[in-house]
Order: structure tokens, then sequence, then C-alpha cells
């Protein structure tokens, strides 16, 4: 089975109008050259540090705007379209960073909380609390689609190798990174993180990135990514700017890569042990 797939690599804004627009124009470039499945970035909808605002903006899951633009779309292209995420108000006041994958007809397949909060203080006095205004999710998220089974994180999910092995071992040929991964972070370990989550788990894995500086003021990684289980980057987006990567996925590989390096299959249980040190406080 093979599909064309598409990481969709955006530079969101304050205002969730005009960036649910460029999804829209984006979506329908990358459907035009043959893309059957779609992903979008981490924050979709705005990025928006003035917490005061991007709340006074917030809409919840069937008033939100994303949503709606990308349920619509994806019925009338025939596409499965994967929002990477987007803020959504939760009854608690707080908001969940929240994937969402349509289906052909229209229709929501399922949603993805993010799991891990990106609460981090990095050189240069950048620091992030995401957990401030983000309920974590407790779930991890793989669907069964015609193609084989997709598998869903966010971002800073991909630090967290056991989500990855955990949906491998579950049978997930691919998984999805929308990402709005810092510079400095990006600059360091994004294509590593990228390419050691698929080589260990022999499965594509599609990571659509923010990229650029943005309207609050951050600047993003970009590099959008499309890769194969032997950890070959088949598809990628410069670091600055917004544009479509496209590549042709055989999930076939799949079951070749992990039929040459069954690692899957050869992990075996053990225990940890700390052993004291044998030597001794010699008096002087």
């Amino acid at each position: 089975m093979t599909l064309k797939a598409a990481a969709i690599q955006m530079c969101s804004g304050v205002d969730p109008a005009r960036n649910a627009e460029t999804m829209v124009r984006f979506v329908r470039e990358a459907a035009a050259q043959g893309a059957t499945y779609l992903q979008t970035p981490e924050m979709t909808g705005a990025l928006q540090r003035d917490r005061a605002a991007m709340k006074a903006a917030l809409r919840d899951e069937s008033n939100d705007l994303i949503v709606a633009a990308a349920s619509k779309l994806a019925g009338e292209l025939g596409i499965y379209l994967h929002v990477g995420s987007t803020a959504i108000g939760l009854a608690d006041g707080k908001m969940a960073n929240r994937g969402f994958l349509f289906g052909p007809d229209g229709q929501k397949i399922t949603h993805y909380d993010k799991i891990h909060m990106f609460d981090v203080d990095l050189d240069n006095g950048e620091s992030w609390r995401e957990s401030s205004a983000y309920t974590p999710g407790g779930t991890a998220r793989l669907v069964s689609l015609p193609f084989g089974k997709l598998g869903c994180a966010i971002c800073y999910d991909v630090r967290f190798p056991e989500l990855f092995r955990a949906q491998a071992a579950a049978g997930v040929q691919i998984m999805s990174v929308p990402a709005a991964f810092t510079r400095q972070t990006g600059e360091a370990h994004w294509e590593i993180l990228l390419r050691a989550r698929a080589i260990e788990n022999g499965m594509f894995v599609i990571a659509a990135a923010q990229a650029g500086v943005h309207e609050d003021g951050r600047e993003t990684f970009g590099h959008s990514m499309i890769i194969d289980p032997w950890g070959r980057i088949l598809a990628s987006a410069g670091g600055t700017g917004e544009g479509i990567v496209v590549a042709d996925i055989d999930i076939g590989a799949v079951a070749a890569a992990r039929a040459k390096i069954p690692n899957l299959k050869n992990g075996r249980a053990f225990t940890l042990e700390e052993v004291p040190s044998a030597s001794k406080d010699v008096a002087a």
C-alpha cells in the first residue's frame, strides 16, 4: 500500500481567521499535488504569547474556526486532513493543545491532546511553561486507516521514546509529530530526534512544523520532514517560510525495516540493580 503524504509548514500569527485561510490555501495546493494524507503544524490556529488575548479568542471544539474549516475541506477534497494541533477551550478555563484527524467524509475520526508539556528553561533566558495554560492529555491515540496504522504525538512528545515504542508495539506504521520547535532546540535536536524515533521503531515519521519569526515575537525552527523507517529523509523544508513537502510512502517499507532489525521482537524484560562501590575509605 502506498500513499502520497504532505507536511504543511506554516508561520501562524495571532489571528485564527487568517491562519485558517493560510491552512486552506496550502491544503488545496497539496491535494492538487495528489496528497491524500495532509498534516499541518502544532498550533495551526494561532501562536500567541499573550495568554489573555489567547483566551479571549478561544473557542470550544464545536465552535473553533480551524476545526470547522478542516472538517469542511477534508470532505470537499476527499482527503485525510490532520490538524497538527490548535488551542481548544476547556470547561475549567484552561486549554487543550489538541490535534484533530478528519476523514474524506469530513467527519472527525479522532483527536489527541498533547501529553507532555513543554516546561523548560533554555539558554539566553528563554523559558516556557506550557502547563501554566494547557491541560496535558493522558491518552495516547492510534487509528487504523485504509493505508495503515497512524499514531499521534505533538512536538515535545518526541523527547519521550516510550510513547513511540508503545505505539510501534501496537502496530503503528506512521507517527505524526506536528511541532512548533524553538529555533534553539531545533538547531540542536530536531532532525536527530525525528530520525531516531523512525529508526528505533521502524516507522515513518511525518513532522509538519511552524517556521520563522512569528507575530508574537517567537522564532520557530521549521524544517518540516517526512522520514522513512530506515531513517532516510524523504522530503524536507527549509528553516524559514511557509510551504509544502510531499513524499510517496510505501507502507511495505515498515515490515521490511522491522524484518531486518527486529528490535521490537528482540526486546527483553530486565531488572535494574544499583551496585555499591567496592572500595573503602582509607584512613590517612
